[in-house]
């Protein structure tokens, strides 16, 4: 009894120090005050101004354009590097996913001050490093999500259509792509959420003119906290959380699948 309580109690703390500012930047974006300590009566005004506010909106489309760009190319870019690596003998293929890792374990302001400086060598900083930079951490996560779901592809399936007479090409779409599909949406949805959040790999790679969300709300900080920002940081949070909702949902109605079919 107390060890389940104090589990509880565990949860508890632990849901209240991660949820609880969350919580208090929602209340305070519907907040008709200013003040963080005043309830001046339920509003959505902050919401319009942010909508009305020309610097959030350029950075806005701009957080959107790297974004879907970053993503659709990572998701393309991924998924052929993963059916390569799962191509591959076990010896080269232990040396690419170690490769791959990289990106992942290296400290994102460690990984964003060394493109800096090897941007600033060859070109000038702007929209186009800024987009290399995000492809570098969203493609292993693509490659991360699609090698899972290549290793449980049948391949006596995929050469038995081949044998048949089908181009490699046809094969692969009838036989392999059925499979890898929800981790290649995953790992869309993987990257999308990476490039939507990133700030300090953006903020050493972007150069003047190239605003995303995250560094417009860290410029714009620094100057005083405006009550659009909550708005805005509301908004991201949705976002993801919408996202995650997604991902989530998919995951689940796979494996309700997977059960059925074992069932049947």
């Amino acid at each position: 009894m107390v060890k389940k309580c104090s589990g509880r109690l565990y949860m508890a703390v632990i849901f209240l120090f991660l949820y609880l500012p969350i919580l208090v930047l929602i209340v305070l974006s519907f907040n008709n005050s200013k003040s963080r300590v005043k309830w001046g009566g339920f509003t959505g005004k902050w919401y319009l101004a942010m909508f009305q506010n020309e610097t959030i909106m350029e950075a806005f489309a701009m957080t959107l354009q790297i974004t879907m760009t970053a993503s659709v190319c990572a998701t393309v870019i991924g998924t052929l590097a993963a059916i390569g690596i799962h191509a591959m003998k076990s010896r080269g293929k232990a040396i690419l996913l170690g490769a791959t890792n990289i990106p992942l374990l290296n400290a994102d302001i460690v990984t964003g001050i060394s493109m800096m400086l090897l941007f600033v060598r060859f070109t000038k900083l702007g929209f186009s490093t800024v987009l290399i930079a995000h492809l570098t951490f969203d493609i292993p996560y693509v490659i991360l999500n699609v090698l899972p779901k290549l290793n449980q592809t049948s391949r006596s399936a995929y050469e038995a259509a081949l044998d048949l007479g089908a181009t490699p090409l046809y094969a692969f779409y009838k036989i392999v792509w059925p499979d890898i599909r929800p981790g290649v949406f995953s790992g869309f949805l993987m990257a999308v959420t990476m490039s939507l959040d990133d700030f300090s790999i953006t903020y050493f790679t972007k150069g003047a003119g190239v605003n995303t969300l995250s560094t417009m709300l860290y410029t714009e900080l620094r100057k005083g906290i405006k009550p659009e920002m909550y708005a805005l940081s509301t908004l991201l949070f949705g976002i993801a959380l919408l996202l995650l909702l997604v991902m989530n949902f998919g995951t689940s109605r796979k494996q309700e699948k997977l059960i059925n079919e074992k069932g049947d």
